[in-house]
């Protein structure tokens, strides 16, 4: 029976070590790291991804957004995030008034 779930849940990465070598170490490890970010919420994710870019150096953002596919603006803030000297409390994963809209604003009666 099918679910409607893919059977890789997690970013296959396009980095050409993956490309070429789809068995390799280097894919294995940025499979684990995928698998890793998609347990994660979108904080967390972000601020992992911004962590290894930040370790990688110059052109870490770029890289970080290839093997998770993340967008680089994601990747890039969440290294600027772990750069402040204060994150913010983590009790909220978005600010106020983010998502979606409540359902009672949404229903309008006539």
């Amino acid at each position: 029976m099918a679910t409607g779930r893919p059977s890789h849940p997690f970013h296959r990465c396009t980095c050409s070590a993956c490309q070429l070598h789809p068995s390799g170490s280097t894919a294995r490890r940025h499979r684990r790291l995928n698998r890793l970010l998609v347990a994660a919420d979108e904080r967390t994710r972000r601020l992992l991804a911004g962590f290894l870019a930040q370790e990688h150096g110059r052109g870490g953002v770029s890289l970080l957004a290839r093997i998770t596919g993340l967008d680089r603006n994601t990747v890039a803030r969440g290294r600027r995030e772990l750069q402040r000297s204060h994150p913010p409390p983590a009790e909220r994963l978005r600010r106020p008034g983010g998502g979606r809209p409540r359902a009672e604003k949404k229903v309008r009666l006539s």
